[in-house]
């Protein structure tokens, strides 16, 4: 690279950076569902807890690992950490697509990861959660494939599988892309370890239990009417407001040269497809599953158009204009309706931490774990949440409270019955009464030794009298 394009290339990513760490720190405040738990979980790592033996955690280890090794708090070093994950994917995608077609395709592919993780959902794109965490492994992973290194390209996946299952589809497009059996060792090498670590930790059977027992019980159950439909609808809603790299990446299509290519760049992206569709959701932050083939090929695109560039270029406003408002308000915390349940949060771990006194501990009903966080108290149980003492998952206990499995959790609630914990938070029965801690019979005795100490406006605190 010429000592010019390499100080260009080197501003252009310091640019990107302001913007993401710009972006992420408006959040410092906040933190959204998808990393309470993980941050919990890692706040009782800390404390000298293990993962899936002494905490429930039903996710791979990656997420709460990492937070464990930023300190296990909120506040700017996450939000840091945030920005400089999203400008590692940004340097991933644009030394894929530089290798792929040449340095212009490499800075576009690099701007527009780095546009697509600052205006899209806050919710998806803030939070350092499974589905955003796997996205540079991912790109990696392929990558590597592409450049005939089938054993990193296992071993990349490997990672993404201690972050997310769906990993094994990524493992899938580089069976496709490099087929060989150093990609398979590759992939056992870094998810043995992994499994060596928690069998050494006695974690292990938890870890069956918890991420793929009670995983594959959720994914069997959805909670949406008629999941095709809003599927379509949703991605059809996905494709509108990233019209910009949908119709670029349409428009690279033809370029592609040679059947085999192109047959190797359906694959991917139907396999994508599939990560989004699978269990029937496809919430906001599952498209990030198709986010780096559609981007590599919209890269594509950008970079070879000519008169159109700017027209198609102008569809990046809708993105644009749905969510940097959200900044300011996230910024300002001014009653901003999608932080009301974080607000109520920080509101409840408030009154407990100013009630507490050394060596107290912490209950939290309901998807909640931020109150942990916020209150710095050590729980009392291994349950960090109410899914696995209901049976029923978050995705839809605000509204909802049929189970999708009942004698396992029945048995967890007498788990919890011999607990003592100092205070127990009802952060779920202000929304559904139904599934209100007080409602369930074998937790009356239990809760009986408890009298309300105070509320906020979502959370009813107790206190063990």
């Amino acid at each position: 690279m010429r000592p010019k394009s390499l100080r260009n290339t080197r501003l252009f990513f310091l640019l990107l950076f302001a913007l993401l760490l710009a972006a992420r720190l408006c959040h410092v405040g906040i933190l959204w569902a998808e990393e309470t738990l993980p941050l919990a979980a890692a706040q009782q790592m800390r404390a000298g807890k293990v993962l899936y033996r002494d905490i429930w955690f039903d996710k791979p280890p990656f997420a709460p690992v990492l937070y464990a090794a930023l300190g296990g708090e909120a506040g700017w070093r996450l939000r840091l950490a945030g920005a400089l994950y999203a400008l590692l994917c940004c340097w991933i995608a644009w030394g894929f697509a530089r290798d792929l077609w040449g340095r212009r395709e490499g800075l576009w592919a690099a701007g527009l990861v780095g546009f697509f993780l600052i205006f899209d959902f806050p919710s998806s794109a803030i939070p350092l959660a499974a589905d955003l965490l796997m996205l540079a492994p991912h790109l990696a992973a392929v990558w590597m494939a592409y450049q005939r290194r089938p054993l990193w390209a296992g071993a990349l996946a490997g990672v993404a599988f201690t972050i997310s299952p769906k990993a094994v589809l990524v493992l899938a497009v580089c069976a496709w892309w490099a087929p060989s059996w150093a990609l398979l060792a590759g992939f056992a090498g870094v998810t043995g370890a992994a499994s060596a670590w928690m069998w050494s930790a006695g974690a292990l059977a938890g870890y069956w239990d918890e991420v793929w027992r009670w995983g594959r019980i959720y994914a069997g159950t959805t909670f949406v009417d008629a999941p095709v439909k809003n599927g379509l609808l949703r991605t059809l809603n996905w494709s509108g407001f990233h019209g910009a790299i949908v119709i670029a990446a349409a428009m690279a299509w033809p370029m592609i040269a040679g059947k085999a290519e192109r047959r190797r760049w359906t694959v991917w992206l139907v396999i994508s497809l599939a990560g989004v569709a699978a269990g029937l959701r496809f919430f906001p932050r599952y498209y990030f599953q198709i986010l780096p083939v559609v981007v590599l090929l919209a890269a594509r695109g950008f970079a070879e158009m000519r008169g159109r560039r700017r027209v198609v270029a102008l569809l990046l406003l809708i993105p644009l204009a749905r969510f940097a408002p959200t900044y300011f308000l996230a910024a300002r915390d001014a009653g901003w309706r999608d932080i009301a349940m974080d607000r109520d949060s920080r509101a409840a771990a408030r009154m407990v931490r100013e009630a507490a006194k050394p060596g107290d501990t912490l209950f939290v009903w309901g998807f909640r774990p931020e109150i942990y966080v916020y209150s710095h108290l050590p729980a009392a149980t291994r349950f960090l949440d109410s899914q696995p003492l209901t049976g029923v998952p978050a995705d839809r206990h605000l509204t909802q409270s049929t189970p999708v499995e009942t004698e396992e959790s029945r048995a967890r609630r007498a788990e919890l019955a011999a607990s003592r914990p100092t205070f127990v938070v009802d952060g779920l029965g202000e929304y559904n009464r139904r599934l209100a801690v007080t409602e369930f019979g074998d937790l009356r005795a239990w809760m009986g030794g408890y009298r309300e100490a105070g509320r906020s406006a979502g959370s009813v605190i107790y206190r063990r009298e």
